[in-house]
């Protein structure tokens, strides 16, 4: 889908003078404020700008101070995911 968005020529200049493309700084917002509220995921951040590894995600979600989406239960079974890797290597 195409969205056209109409901003001050002052405000466009500004950006543009930032040497950013005022179309992107627009997606890239749109983008970070729907993961920050959720209604977008990782993956889907990565495919609406384009973007071919998660770590581009991260660093875009960095400049703009939003911490990734890790709940309890992700750090968790982050934890059960090491500890059965550890047992097989030793086990090995």
């Amino acid at each position: 889908m195409q969205v056209t968005i109409d901003i001050p020529d002052t405000l466009a200049a500004q950006i543009s003078a930032a040497g950013k493309n005022p179309s992107r700084v627009a997606l890239e917002a749109l983008a970070v404020d729907g993961y920050r509220t959720r209604q977008l995921s990782e993956s889907e951040v990565r495919a609406m700008l384009g973007y071919e590894t998660r770590m581009q995600v991260h660093e875009l979600l960095r400049e703009h101070g939003i911490y990734l989406n890790f709940s309890v239960e992700d750090f968790q079974q982050d934890i059960e995911t090491s500890d059965r890797l550890f047992e097989r290597s030793t086990a090995a």
